[in-house]
């Protein structure tokens, strides 16, 4: 098979393909069979009708389109793997030529020849990370930060208890709501337990809840937030039926044998004053990742596939049913932009760092991932493969890896200037190098009959597709 391929924009390629007629062959004689198997000729058996009858009643065109269809995706990906190309969404094919149906040149007849237009990931120039630094806040711990701390834990053992008095922010409040458009009432809830200042019902309700006591009623005006009419502007009527505050148990030893498996108030807010320190190390580290994309993105130019965006905002609107909204197809279309950009990005720095994705890492995302969807992990791990998205995880693995990979390579400072150790949350190169020798040795172990054959060979498949992870993508 021949292939070459021409640039048409630094986003977008078109692939040539000629394909001869002893590698369409296969696909040929499999059609055949299959209408064979459809077709029904007096004198012969159902799946045993000659080619050449089939000429005859079905037609040779016929056989060779279906022969086409099959094998045309086969033949793309191989032109796609030859060129090293990284497709980034669906092709436009057109078949120039068709074996035996359009004039060729002597010794030409039986060859296939399409053409293939698809927009791929641009070549960029990531910026040298060896002249990159990045500046983290320091990790300093104050009385105030307990003291939140010790309060969150502390509403947790809270009680509701009933006021006689306006709410405030922070109150909770029993709530009847009526919404109406015009004269027509379009919903209406009762009975709702809502905490003033959370914001997680309709815009306006906190304000219009606020100074109100038990059995006042207010009317205010919001855009609603789901249902049929979604997004319209309604006339909205609440009323508080009761309005309760929480409260809190004394700080102090009984609390914290209540709270906690210390015997003393001192002792419960030196560990949470260690989990409060612990947990702004883990933010030094999300900072640092998020600092360092931050400059990579500004030190690197990325042109954007407008048809790949423009497919993904489509997807995204047309779910929402909000296709003719034009204020939000810029906001999802922006969103779409940036997401894009990060992920050309990190591809290309995932390819020149080398990344490797092994099968625990690839298993610990997968069972995150089902806990974020609230499923069974093997029931979530089964799906995500019969839906053949096994390679777009490991491809976000493999991102992921990256970016930690990365700052291990660029000075991480705090605000004082003293140098971070991240090495808790985005492990080390000697890491890395063991667990890859724990990988090599799981192979060569593969080699060898066992009843652990089968577990070694999955293995063997997931390495295989973090190598081609964008190939099976294509």
């Amino acid at each position: 098979m021949k292939s070459a391929v021409e640039t048409l924009e630094p986003t977008k390629v078109k692939l040539t393909v000629e394909v001869t007629y002893d590698e369409l062959k296969p696909s040929i004689d499999h059609a055949y069979e299959h209408i064979a198997q459809d077709v029904v000729v007096p004198g012969f058996r159902k799946g045993k009708v000659p080619p050449r009858i089939i000429d005859q009643r079905v037609g040779r065109p016929a056989v060779l389109e279906h022969a086409i269809n099959e094998g045309l995706s086969g033949f793309y990906a191989e032109a796609v793997r030859e060129n090293k190309l990284r497709p980034l969404g669906q092709p436009e094919v057109e078949v120039t030529k068709v074996p035996g149906l359009t004039p060729a040149p002597a010794g030409e007849e039986g060859e296939l020849h399409f053409t293939a237009e698809v927009e791929v990931r641009p070549e960029i120039t990531v910026p040298a990370l060896d002249g990159i630094a990045v500046t983290v806040d320091d990790v300093e711990v104050s009385d105030e930060d307990v003291a939140a701390r010790l309060d969150a834990l502390r509403e947790r053992f809270g009680t509701l208890v009933g006021v006689d008095r306006p709410a405030a922010e922070g109150d909770f409040v029993v709530i009847d709501l009526t919404a109406t458009i015009g004269d027509e009432q379009v919903d209406n809830v009762s009975g709702v337990s809502y905490q003033i200042g959370s914001g997680n019902m309709l815009e306006g309700l906190d304000e219009a809840l606020t100074g109100l006591s038990a059995g006042e009623s207010t009317t205010f005006e919001t855009a609603l937030a789901g249902g049929d009419h979604a997004g319209e502007t309604a006339q909205v009527n609440v009323t508080a039926t009761t309005v309760k505050e929480r409260q809190l148990p004394d700080a102090d030893d009984d609390f914290a044998q209540l709270a906690s498996e210390f015997d003393t108030l001192e002792e419960l807010t030196d560990d949470l004053r260690t989990q409060a320190s612990s947990i702004k190390a883990s933010n030094q580290a999300v900072q640092a990742r998020d600092l360092l994309l931050e400059q990579l993105l500004a030190g690197t130019e990325i042109p954007v596939p407008a048809g790949v965006v423009e497919t993904e905002v489509h997807r995204h609107l047309e779910g929402e049913g909000r296709l003719e909204d034009d204020e939000h197809r810029a906001e999802v279309g922006e969103q779409a932009t940036t997401a894009l950009r990060n992920q050309i990005l990190l591809d290309t720095l995932a390819e020149q760092l080398e990344i490797k994705v092994s099968q625990n890492e690839l298993l610990d995302y997968l069972v995150n991932a089902s806990r974020q969807y609230g499923m069974d992990p093997n029931t979530f791990i089964q799906t995500i493969d019969q839906q053949g998205q096994i390679p777009t995880m490991v491809a976000e693995v493999a991102r992921s890896k990256a970016l930690a990979v990365a700052l291990r390579r660029v000075a991480v400072t705090d605000g004082s200037g003293n140098a971070v150790d991240l090495s808790e949350f985005i492990g080390s190169d000697a890491e890395d190098a063991a667990e890859a020798a724990d990988a090599a040795e799981a192979a060569a172990a593969a080699a060898a009959p066992s009843d652990a054959a089968s577990d070694i060979a999955a293995f063997d498949v997931y390495d295989d597709e973090v190598e081609t992870a964008e190939d099976t993508k294509a």
